[in-house]
């Protein structure tokens, strides 16, 4: 190669070397800047729809959300009734100081304390008993939920009700008693299921307050349970005291719906229908019968207001949980019980409401609640792992550990079975779903039989067992005893065995990892692990 050859490669390897430098560093972006702006407000806004046929006795109401906030609704009845003889010039209302034309002075419909059926004996609402049968809820077999058709008003500055058929709204009725003045403010003839799927209304005339613009029937959302007091609701698991139902706080009469109501969406009927009773039949001459719908509808931010001075008097002293718990979507697993750590007699339990996974100390020992039983049954277990215990010594450990139990939790323990019909499942046959090692998916046989229950008579006893492979398989996953993995083994509760062996020398047990594991060698004995004892339980006994 030639010198001048040679300088000019030196000179572009240079430009090239330069080049490279040149892209790393050159190039200073000082202070690039951009905007994505928009400016939203959301808004609230809710109607209470009630639909009313005077000729079928259908009544039908419920709260829809308009706007693109979340919402927390209450509505409160109060009825009124009154009569007059041929002759008498004068009506006589029902209940005493009361009169048509002040609904204010309605009497509120007040259940009693564990039936929603039945209206307070102790107080004035009693008297509608006679000749009103209300109709709570909304139940049709074989359907979901009733259709209904969107109010046309999204001003959520206008108080007025969505009212069809012989509903009268208070503002649009100007507050008219008369059972003939028309009040109505939206379209249907209120007959129970008069909107269906694919219906649709155009409003484009501007028949209806709200916007001219055609709207199409949508789905209330299913309920839940029927609607219930809040004496009732207390003693739901705490994991079901949120969701699509009514409460209502039988001490002031409102009803509370037992979620946000999302935008778009529409809670399921609190009356279905109110219908008069024969007894009216009896009633010489003429009478007048109305049942006034009030509503009041927050912000999840702003529940306190539901919480003022009422006229009914106090309000339910569960009042504030049950808000606060369908504000923030749950309730505290340990509600209505002694907390985690707090060492309480067995009586001080009601493991009914008792949620899957929530801690608790009973009697000097830590257990967590797996799951409810049938016949008031409830599965624990020990909330830590007994050390140093290899498989086959599980027996004993198990029976050592249940005889020195507080003689009060030894008689809530139920019998099973003296010995069970395990099966066994060698590791590499086991496949998983939902995450590393988390829930088999094909187990069979005795294996997948394995489920312990309480069983009575000869062979059955009560004592503390082991769970099998088939219990922990079926407690584990969402909104069960062990949601997750951490849930279900962490080095600080140390590794457990199960009862189901796999093949020789091993037996399954869960990590300390939360994983489930059929390599465990059965002799395996240490610091890091052991057994964990579980018992069901009856308060019954």
């Amino acid at each position: 190669m030639t010198p001048e050859k040679k300088r000019k490669l030196r000179n572009i390897a240079l430009l090239s070397l330069l080049g490279l430098i040149g892209v790393t560093f050159a190039f200073q972006a000082f202070n690039q800047q951009a905007i994505n702006d928009r400016l939203r407000e959301n808004i609230p806004g809710g109607r209470v729809h009630d639909y009313y046929n005077r000729n079928t006795e259908n009544k039908d109401v419920f709260v829809e959300n308009f706007g693109t906030v979340p919402l927390m609704a209450r509505v409160r009845l109060s009825e009124f009734l009154e009569s007059r003889s041929p002759g008498e010039t004068a009506f006589t209302p029902l209940v005493a100081g009361t009169t048509r034309e002040n609904v204010d002075s309605w009497t509120t419909w007040i259940p009693s304390a564990n039936n929603t059926g039945q209206r307070e004996s102790s107080h004035a609402s009693n008297a509608f008993n006679r000749y009103s049968n209300l109709t709570l809820g909304w139940s049709r077999p074989g359907q979901s939920a009733p259709w209904f058709m969107p109010t046309f008003n999204h001003n959520n500055q206008d108080l007025s009700s969505a009212a069809a058929g012989h509903a009268r709204d208070y503002i649009a009725g100007s507050g008219a008693t008369d059972a003939t003045t028309d009040g109505t403010t939206h379209p249907g003839d209120g007959t129970d299921a008069y909107w269906s799927s694919g219906d649709t209304y155009d409003n484009s005339g501007g028949t209806w307050p709200g916007e001219t613009v055609t709207h199409q029937a949508i789905q209330n959302l299913p309920q839940d349970r029927a609607p219930m007091t809040i004496a009732q609701w207390a003693n739901l698991p705490n994991n079901e005291k949120v969701g699509n139902f009514w409460v209502i706080d039988y001490q002031t009469g409102w009803a509370y719906w037992a979620n946000r109501l999302r935008a778009g969406e529409a809670t399921s009927y609190l009356l279905d229908a109110a219908e008069m009773t024969a007894e009216t039949d009896t009633i010489p001459g003429e009478y007048y019968y109305g049942i006034h719908v009030d509503s009041q509808l927050m912000s999840p931010d702003r529940t306190e207001e539901f919480l003022g001075t009422d006229s009914e008097g106090a309000h339910h002293t569960h009042l504030p949980d049950f808000l606060d718990a369908v504000r923030t979507g749950s309730i505290d697993n340990n509600w209505g019980n002694p907390g985690p750590d707090e060492d309480s007699q067995p009586g001080d339990f009601n493991f009914g409401i008792m949620s899957p996974g929530t801690i608790f100390t009973m009697a000097g020992e830590q257990y967590r609640y797996l799951e409810a039983i049938a016949d008031d049954n409830h599965l624990i277990i020990r909330n830590d792992t007994i050390r140093n215990v290899s498989w086959p010594g599980q027996e004993g450990v198990l029976t050592s550990w249940y005889g020195q139990l507080d003689s009060a939790v030894r008689a809530m323990v139920q019998p099973v079975a003296n010995s069970f019909t395990t099966g066994e499942v060698p590791a590499g046959s086991v496949t998983f779903t939902g995450g590393e090692r988390w829930i088999p998916d094909n187990l069979e046989g005795d294996v997948s039989a394995d489920i312990t229950q309480v069983t009575q008579g000869a062979g059955s006893s009560p004592k503390a067992f082991a769970l099998s492979l088939a219990d922990v398989t079926r407690l584990s996953g969402p909104g069960l005893a062990f949601p997750n993995h951490a849930q279900r083994g962490s080095v600080a509760l140390g590794w457990w065995w199960l009862r189901t062996p796999s093949e020789s020398p091993f037996a399954w047990a869960v990590a300390t990892t939360g994983n489930l594991y059929g390599g465990y060698p059965r002799m395996l004995s240490g610091t890091m692990g052991g057994v964990r004892p579980a018992l069901i339980i009856s308060q019954s006994n």
